[in-house]
């Protein structure tokens, strides 16, 4: 799938549409989710073209993949979730049921999340 500008995170990243901020650096920018499904909900996004993670890795620079991952980690601990634990989630393509065809994370905390999802056999 090829990248596509007018997607909302693009259109986050270029300021045509406003975000509630957490964190920031070079390449990744982090901010609280619109209708977020736990009391903590972060979306972390590079700043580059990337649609799935396999993208970012395969294709993103050394620079790109750390900064990226130490935003990640500054959330964690601006937000205070780092202790009690948290789930990072991404979704790609139609079967992880990816809305946004802009590579993102999610950030998930603040309460217990219960097992993420059940055995085959159960």
């Amino acid at each position: 799938m090829a990248y596509n500008d007018q997607n909302i995170f693009a259109k986050i990243l270029r300021g045509d549409i406003p975000c509630d901020k957490v964190y920031e650096n070079d390449y990744a920018l982090a901010f609280r989710d619109i209708a977020p499904q736990t009391p903590v909900h972060v979306l972390v996004i590079p700043k580059g073209p990337y649609v799935s993670y396999v993208e970012f890795s395969e294709q993103a620079s050394d620079a790109e993949l750390a900064g990226f991952m130490r935003a990640v980690g500054a959330v964690a601990a601006e937000l205070g979730i780092a202790e009690a634990g948290s789930r990072i989630l991404s979704n790609q393509g139609e079967d992880g049921n990816q809305e946004v065809p802009h590579f993102h994370l999610h950030m998930l905390a603040g309460k217990n999340l219960g097992r993420m999802i059940k055995p085959i056999d159960e």
